[in-house]
Formats: structure tokens, sequence, C-alpha cells
């Protein structure tokens, strides 16, 4: 029987599309038919989509010499589309194939075959509140600009920076403005530096370093390691469970800081560091899970150097803790109890952040917040507590 998540999924009524025109130059051959671990690449990125319940279309855009291959593996789950001259050409002709009537349109690069169906399913969401998103993950490396690749001309700060990855997703009408508006241009890297000139806000959907994108016989070899690597993964799963529990005074004078952020407040949450009663719980209840003590083993409270400490820095820790026991973060239950203030408004900025602070989807990560009906200390508005249940995959 179809249960209702999946009901709805079918009625999402997303199209996709995947560019697969490349002609292979720095791979020395055309790499989308390639074989993956025993797959083409093509088929490999086509399958996360055909398998995918919201999309009721998916259009692939590459050389005719392609269509037989595709036709044989996919026949009618897939429309196929002659690739132009440009990545936007193919856009183009693929475009034109999309129905008239779908909700969201996802463009993918062929040559990306480890892309999952909960980024794509979370960059598809975000474009339809939004009108266009990108799944991007941070630069890593100091970025130099120069024109004639001799001198450097300037160091970009790397903070602002974040590497574009696909599927590239837009509202129906979104995309059809955009490549209305510019139908004369010229080749571009993606669509979406398009949609930002053309004044549309386009989201950030932090996405994964493993989604690669297949340029060189390297990124062959890597792709093929992550996905042996994720097999190992698999087997081998262990999921372990953790508790945290945290309690701080409120008192005049101080922020009032939770999950990193700070809230409008006429008190704040005495103690050692900065007092995140919520960080300080997800922390524990993380190092719980894998048997590795509490905060405090790590920011001892008679340690007067690290008086005021932001709770980031605690959180940075814990995720280097797990880091170091091989284990991480897989999904975050948080529940605070406060009389004051009233949470519920704040709840998409704190969950935003605890994503952010713990690099995990936001779907991953859930916050609520009772009251204590008045009684006790916390029901007097003297202080907030907050349980956390931290689920993590070793």
């Amino acid at each position: 029987m179809q249960s209702k998540t999946d009901s709805a999924r079918a009625k999402a009524n997303w199209a996709a599309v995947i560019v697969a025109g490349g002609s292979g130059t720095r791979m020395g051959r055309p790499k989308q038919m390639l074989p993956l671990a025993g797959r083409a690449v093509l088929f490999r990125s086509i399958d996360v989509f055909a398998a995918m319940p919201e999309f009721s279309s998916i259009t692939v855009t590459t050389s005719g010499e392609n269509f037989a291959a595709l036709d044989n593996e996919f026949g009618s789950r897939i429309t196929l589309a002659e690739a132009g001259q440009t990545r936007l050409a193919s856009l183009k002709n693929a475009f034109a194939l999309v129905p008239s009537d779908a909700r969201a349109v996802a463009v993918h690069d062929g040559a990306r075959p480890l892309v999952t169906a909960a980024l794509v399913r979370s960059v598809c969401e975000a474009a339809i509140k939004t009108g266009a998103a990108v799944p991007a993950v941070p630069v890593n490396d100091t970025i130099k600009s120069s024109r004639d690749g001799k001198m450097v001309e300037a160091t970009p700060e790397r903070a602002t920076l974040w590497a574009a990855q696909t599927p590239q997703c837009y509202t129906r009408e979104t995309l059809c403005a955009t490549l209305e508006r510019f139908a004369d241009a010229g080749d571009v890297s993606d669509e979406s530096q398009l949609a930002e000139r053309a004044g549309f806000a386009v989201a950030i959907v932090k996405s994964s370093y493993e989604n690669i994108k297949i340029t060189t016989p390297q990124d062959m070899a890597v792709a093929e390691a992550l996905m042996q690597d994720g097999s190992k993964k698999a087997a081998r799963l262990t999921m372990r469970v953790g508790m945290g529990y945290d309690l701080h005074r409120l008192v005049a004078g101080r922020p009032l800081i939770m999950a990193g952020i700070t809230l409008p407040h006429g008190k704040g949450l005495l103690g050692h560091s900065d007092g995140d009663v919520v960080l300080h719980a997800v922390c524990d209840a993380a190092l719980g899970a894998i048997a590795a003590g509490e905060i405090g083993v790590y920011f001892p409270p008679t340690d007067v150097t690290i008086m005021g400490i932001s709770s980031r820095a605690i959180a940075e820790k814990t995720l280097e803790v797990l880091s170091g026991h091989g284990a991480r973060l897989a999904q975050i239950d948080v529940t605070v109890i406060a009389e004051e203030p009233k949470l519920l408004p704040h709840y998409a900025a704190l969950r935003k952040s605890l994503s952010e602070i713990f690099r995990l989807p936001q779907e991953q990560v859930s916050l609520k917040a009772k009251s204590s009906e008045g009684l006790g200390h916390i029901g007097r508005g003297e202080a907030i507590a907050c349980h956390a249940i931290a689920v993590v995959q070793v």
C-alpha cells in the first residue's frame, strides 16, 4: 500500500532536465557513457530521478548517437532532446519539452552520478519556496584571481565563497522567464547566474562534497572509491543514540543566546560560557552517543581562560571528537523547556542555525519548545532547560 508520504510526493509534479551534451575534451572522450562501477555515468545520474515519485517528467539532452542506448535502457520513462552547441542551447532544447504544468524544474549535469534523492528533494523544495535554488558547498581552498594567469590580482574572502553544484532547481515560471529574457545569451557555466541577472533570488542549499562532477580521469577514480566506500559503510553502519540535558538560570544584563543565535529578550542565560543551553544539550547528547563524556571534560568550568567562550566553539570541538571516533551526526531532536520568551516565532531561525552549526540538512533537525505551566523555577521565568537526543552514525 502506498504511504501518505509517497502519495504526496507522486503528486509533486516536478520535471527534470538532465544535460549531457559535453564533448569530454578534458576526459579525452565523451564522459557521459563511460562505465562507472559497471554502469554508464549518465545512466547513474538518470537513475536517481527515475526512482523519485516526485518527477513526472525527465528530459535528457545529449548527442543523437546516445539516443538508442538511452531508449533501450529507459524507454518511455525519459524524453530525449538533441544537444545544442552550448550548455545553454541544450537547456533551451530540453525546456521546450518540459510539461507546462510542472511545478518545479531540476536542471542536472549528467556527469554528476553521485547525487542523492535527498539533495534533489531539498533543492526542489527550496526552489518552490523562493523561485530558485542551487546546491553548493563552502570553498575549502584559498582562491586567487588573476586575469593573465601569471600575477595575483586579489584574494576573495573564502568565507563568502561557495562552489555551486547541480541540480539547480527553479519554479517553471522562473526558469521560463529567465530563458526568455536571455534568449540570445552566449554560453554560461550554469543558468542560475542568468536567474540572478534577471533579478530572481537564488537560495543556497548546503550540499555534500561527494556530489562530484566527472570531468577528468581522476574524477572517475574518486567516484568509484566513494561508491565502494559508501557500500562498505552501508554494510557495517551502526546507529547510536545519546541523550543530553542542560539548564541555565535567566538573569538580567546578559544576551539570550540559544542554538547559536541571539534572541530578543530582557534576560540572558548565566553560565561559564555564553550559556547556550541548546548547544550544550545537543553536544552532550552527541558525545554521549559515542561514550565520549560530556562538554565539561573538554571545557571545564574551573578554567578561567575560557570564561564567556562561545558555545559555537564547543559545538565545533564536539564535531571534532565525533570525527576522531569515526562518527558523524545523523539527526538531532531538541526540546526546550521555557516559560519565557515564547520560542514559536523563532523555530525556523533556531533550526536553521542548528543545521549550519552541526552541518546537517534542516530535515534532520527538530526543535520544539514546551512551557512548565507556571510551575517551579522554569515556570517562574527564572531558568531555561533543554533536552536533546542525538542520533550518530558510527
